[in-house]
């Protein structure tokens, strides 16, 4: 097998496959060490908000509160949720001179650092020597290896699963004016905490179906909550059959129809 030449720091425009090698380190030896997770917009998905309220011990609700900041973008039924960064220094507020108090939990764009994905599944470099000084360490990396030890695959796949909420409202501009529909789209994505309340809690039990085994993933897995409530969004909002509505349910006419 050919032996990838490991891509230098002024190469940070090249386009990399996951069979690339490239050279990085990070950590107190490093002169900007911490550097990087200052002034940055990291805007974080579903389940980097589920990884870091569990980090923190906090219910999903607090955390949104505490430490996001919910821009709502025109026309857009998402809104787009931001590490709220401290106001002194606009650092990240879980760094500290010692390191990240959150790091086995990190968001997706920092377990990536220092590279990008590109559109086209190749990866680049997203900043160069002169500002990350890890990129002048000798050590190498294959990308594909590099991805595995950072536990990016499972944000992958959970990532994937919330596209295909996203991708869909991109491409179309859904007419909704009920705020409802956005409040509760809102908790079921990024509020696991109160979601699961109004899964056991409501009337919702009565009028999906669901196995027992099903129901105790549920109480007892916030991921297979997550992907849960992916499904029901995806039901509510384009008619997916991702669950199944109990007879007793459906209104008389519309079961006679059907």
């Amino acid at each position: 097998m050919k032996k990838s030449k490991p891509i230098k720091p002024h190469d940070e425009r090249t386009r990399m496959d996951a069979e690339h090698v490239f050279q990085f380190d990070c950590g107190p030896h490093v002169p900007c060490f911490t550097e990087c997770c200052q002034d940055v917009t990291i805007v974080l998905t579903p389940y980097d908000v589920l990884r870091l309220k569990n980090a923190l011990d906090t219910p999903s609700d607090q955390f949104l509160d505490r430490y996001t900041v919910i821009i709502p973008k025109e026309k857009h039924l998402i809104p787009m949720v931001v590490l709220r960064m401290n106001e002194n220094d606009k650092r990240c507020p879980f760094v500290s001179g010692k390191g990240c108090a959150v790091y086995a939990d990190r968001p997706w764009p920092c377990r990536m650092y220092p590279l990008d994905m590109n559109d086209d599944g190749t990866f680049s470099l997203i900043t160069d020597a002169s500002r990350c000084k890890g990129l002048n360490e000798k050590k190498t990396h294959r990308i594909s290896n590099w991805l595995v030890e950072q536990g990016v695959p499972m944000y992958d796949e959970m990532n994937h699963l919330f596209s295909e909420i996203t991708a869909p409202l991109q491409a179309q501009e859904l007419d909704i004016d009920n705020p409802k529909i956005f409040q509760m789209t809102f908790m079921a994505l990024y509020n696991l905490n109160t979601f699961r309340k109004f899964v056991f809690e409501s009337s919702f039990m009565s009028r999906f179906e669901m196995d027992d085994l099903t129901i105790e993933k549920l109480k007892r897995s916030d991921v297979e909550l997550l992907k849960f409530s992916f499904d029901w969004v995806k039901f509510g909002l384009f008619g997916q059959k991702t669950l199944r509505v109990r007879e007793s349910a459906i209104p008389k006419e519309d079961a006679s129809n059907g």
